[in-house]
């Protein structure tokens, strides 16, 4: 496959983003958010769903992390949802498992075109890496509802925080690859009974 490659920017009186995704990559990955936890969790995206993955934001970060993260998250569901365009041919749905030491996550996709969110990582820190647990939540949200994807992620069992949100990413990472695959069998039909997404 080629021409699932894409770039897009966000810019607002709060951040800039710059995002390059290639659906098709090798699990490259460049992350520069300012964010050094949240980066490690984009790189995660990347590596482990095997995307090329670039992002680079500034951000009024003297303020807070939240609008960072969150035009990340609207950026990289701009991505998916431009790379994807109408989703022909593609598997369209996709879960795993991922362990890390003493924590498992699963996480489920389905690009299906309409965006809802359940999120359960049960981080019980102030923080993890220096973010509000709750922000990761929030990047989640906004990736999926802009992407417009229905996605699921949860913590089965752990008890570092650290552990549990880098396994749910990682989850996610491998939900997504399945999803965006390709698959030889439908000959580029829209995975759907109703013709489209």
């Amino acid at each position: 496959m080629s021409g699932r490659k894409v770039t897009v920017s966000r810019k607002t009186a709060e951040t800039e983003v710059e995002l390059t995704l290639d659906l098709d990559g090798t699990g490259k990955f460049v992350t520069d958010t300012g964010i050094g936890f949240f980066d490690h969790m984009l790189s995660h995206i990347a590596k482990h769903g095997v995307f090329d993955l670039e992002v680079r934001a500034k951000g009024d970060l003297h303020v807070d992390q939240h609008h960072t993260v969150e035009d990340c998250g609207i950026a990289l569901g701009d991505a998916f949802a431009e790379a994807l365009g109408d989703k022909a041919g593609i598997v369209r749905a996709g879960s795993a498992y991922m362990p890390l030491d003493e924590a498992l996550a699963f996480a489920a996709v389905d690009l299906s075109g309409r965006p809802y969110t359940v999120v359960d990582m049960r981080l019980l820190g102030k923080e993890v890496g220096g973010m509000k647990p709750d922000l990761l939540d929030h990047f989640l949200e906004s990736f999926a509802n802009t992407a417009k994807m229905n996605l699921h992620v949860k913590t089965l069992a752990g008890a570092n925080d650290h552990h549990k949100a880098e396994a749910c990413f990682k989850a996610l990472a491998r939900a997504l690859d399945a999803a965006c695959r390709i698959d030889p069998r439908r000959g580029g039909d829209v995975p759907s009974t109703k013709g489209t997404i």
